[in-house]
């Protein structure tokens, strides 16, 4: 009886594929391509994140002292503008006081939603000044679009959790709803941004420092397909592409293709305040022209940046969204926030147990 063929250093264990493989004939064994220095780093950084982000809660990233402002559902849409604009916020949580229950999140979106039913029914602008919030929902429904944002977490969740939550809900910010101990009601203790998340990280995560691929190399972003704008293009259209692409941003270019300024949904605000619907007729440089003197600016990047100046970039200022240029200022492409958020939360997910 012919002996089976034995693998060296194991013994008497067979190898399967030698009672299919003719004798005399092997395969080369190929080698895994050795990871590089850089591939390392940024498995092992990405690791470190997503364990600061399991073991932290979505309460750690309030700061000590902060101030919450909450909407009655019952709050006409007219003052609930001036409300945001006085206090210098762009959304806030809804409580609906018949049931005492929490009622979703208002956001830009939803004003545009409004602007949208305003240009759908013209003859409807002299009712616009009545609409209250939980009229929203009728308005939704008129225009086709999606409902308020309802998705929230508990602040004792991990702050991991949260950020999955955001990414699948495609939400920018998510409530923190407690339970009360003594009257089991729904409390809206606060409401977490990216920005606040990718901040937090960016300040106690010392291993972004390790995140040297740069964008070319990453993908991160988009570069095609990209809505853009004029200085000359009016407010309404533009308004269209944010709804239409579901974004929260359009470019400005000039004629060369160079990147003057953004328009942002949250300058939709500014422009109705008071219920002045008027002023969406303006066109987009006489917009911008009304946006507060303390506005940060537009924050630009190149397809070679790092991630890692990138998360120094959001650890010192307030940014919202990158807009990548080439050597000419002319647009690239566009980061935002989510993008970030799902890279580090989603890149490579499945070799979380190879960092060291």
């Amino acid at each position: 009886m012919a002996s089976l063929p034995v693998i060296p250093g194991h013994g008497g264990f067979v190898q399967p594929s030698s009672y299919l493989r003719p004798r005399g004939q092997s395969h080369p064994m190929t080698s895994p391509k050795p990871e590089s220095a850089i591939d390392r780093d940024q498995r092992i950084a990405l690791q470190r994140i997503r364990d600061f982000l399991r073991v932290r809660t979505s309460y750690d990233v309030l700061p000590l002292s902060f101030r919450l402002i909450i909407f009655d559902t019952s709050l006409l849409v007219k003052k609930s503008l001036t409300i945001l604009t006085q206090n210098g916020i762009v959304s806030a949580p809804l409580w609906d006081s018949r049931t005492s229950t929490f009622a979703g999140l208002l956001t830009t979106s939803d004003y545009i939603n409004l602007i949208q039913y305003y240009w759908q029914n013209p003859d409807a602008v002299n009712r616009i000044d009545q609409f209250k919030l939980n009229s929203l929902r009728d308005i939704e429904k008129a225009i086709g679009v999606s409902p308020l944002e309802t998705a929230s977490i508990h602040p004792l969740k991990p702050l991991y959790e949260a950020c999955r939550r955001m990414l699948e809900t495609r939400a920018r910010r998510i409530p923190l709803v407690d339970i009360d101990d003594e009257t089991g009601r729904a409390m809206v203790v606060s409401v977490v941004t990216q920005y606040r998340i990718l901040k937090f990280v960016a300040v106690n995560v010392h291993e972004t420092q390790l995140l040297r691929k740069p964008l070319r190399h990453l993908k991160l972003g988009t570069y095609k397909n990209l809505e853009t704008a004029k200085m000359e293009t009016p407010v309404f259209d533009v308004i269209h592409q944010l709804v239409n692409c579901n974004i929260s941003s359009v470019p400005i270019l000039n004629s060369d293709g160079v990147v003057t300024n953004v328009f942002e949904a949250v300058d939709v605000i500014t422009l109705i305040k008071g219920a002045n619907y008027d002023e969406l007729n303006l066109n987009v440089g006489e917009a911008l022209q009304k946006r507060s003197e303390d506005f940060p600016g537009i924050y630009t990047c190149h397809i070679d940046d790092r991630l890692d100046t990138i998360f120094d970039t959001i650890r010192k200022s307030r940014v919202h969204r990158l807009v990548v240029i080439d050597e000419h200022s002319r647009l690239v492409g566009v980061l935002t926030l989510s993008d970030i958020l799902e890279y580090i939360l989603l890149e490579g997910e499945g070799d979380d147990s190879k960092a060291d």
